[in-house]
């Protein structure tokens, strides 16, 4: 994470909040066969653990359980431009949002599998199909239980997380507002409201981009 502390995020709630509406993670691990990511969609339990599924063919797949994990969940990016400051001697740098999670990976049940799968889907058609949401009802008898064979389930109990929002908080607040209108000047207006909402007009720390 970016050692600037003006762009530390700290809300545990928050942070997990925004992993269970990004519902996508890097996951990364290290086992004899070298270090591997994967790219899941993730669930965030009511015990607040995070849980995935994979491929079994994933060459990462086997060295999941039991071994400690990393997860990368990131979300509104983009380019500053350091013709939009009002202030001299800028540099360019990137805005960005991220979580990183550790902790030890643990192979689920098979039951344990398919309360993922169906609580994950029940997620994110609530998000996107909530006229016709799709369950596993739908599928022909035998189909669903087919499938789940080709996939393994996981879960990992944070015991580390770290969170970096870095919209610019540490500029003046006429540079925020310089940044904020060259960033909707090139269709960028999510990230501009994160450098309106974050500012705190900390003052810039030397070659701290």
């Amino acid at each position: 994470m970016h050692p600037n502390r003006a762009f530390e995020w700290t809300d545990r709630a928050e942070i997990l909040g925004f992993v269970r509406a990004t519902a996508f993670a890097h996951i990364f691990s290290s086992g004899e066969s070298g270090p591997a990511v994967v790219h899941a969609p993730v669930l965030v339990t009511r015990a607040a653990t995070i849980q995935f599924h994979v491929a079994r063919r994933n060459r990462a797949a086997s060295q999941l359980h039991g071994n400690r994990l990393l997860l990368s969940i990131t979300g509104r990016e983009s380019y500053q431009s350091a013709n939009w400051y009002v202030s001299e001697n800028q540099v360019p740098t990137w805005h960005y949002e991220a979580v990183e999670i550790e902790g030890v990976g643990r192979t689920l049940t098979d039951d344990e599998l398919v309360i993922l799968l169906d609580n994950l889907s029940a997620e994110m058609e609530e998000r996107y199909s909530q006229e016709h949401p799709w369950t596993r009802a739908k599928m022909q008898p035998g189909s669903f239980e087919a499938m789940t064979k080709a996939i393994v389930g996981f879960e990992v109990v944070p015991d580390a997380i770290r969170a970096t929002r870095k919209f610019n908080q540490h500029k003046s607040a006429e540079d925020r507002g310089a940044t904020a209108a060259g960033l909707r000047g090139v269709g960028l207006g999510e990230i501009a409201e994160a450098v309106e909402q974050l500012g705190s007009g900390l003052r810039e720390q030397p070659n701290d981009r």
